[in-house]
């Protein structure tokens, strides 16, 4: 519940005046709302290159890198 300011009358305890101006303030900078983005500016294309399959072939040399067992990780 709001209670009135005795020394000047309003809700809130702000002088006419400063409230006036803060609305004011307020109004000039959330007063409206956003330009709207339109759904082609916030996309855009590429070209994506071909896949290479030299890059994701099994290469036997290089197989020794990781392995997909812990005990051969740790030497076991």
């Amino acid at each position: 519940m709001k209670r009135e300011n005795v020394t000047d009358g309003t809700a809130d305890g702000t002088a006419e005046g400063a409230g006036d101006a803060s609305a004011a303030t307020r109004r000039a900078r959330f007063g409206r709302l956003p330009e709207r983005i339109r759904y082609d500016e916030m996309v855009t294309g590429q070209s994506v290159a071909p896949g290479d399959p030299a890059r994701h072939a099994w290469d036997p040399e290089r197989s020794w890198t990781s392995f997909s067992c812990l005990a051969a990780d740790l030497g076991l």
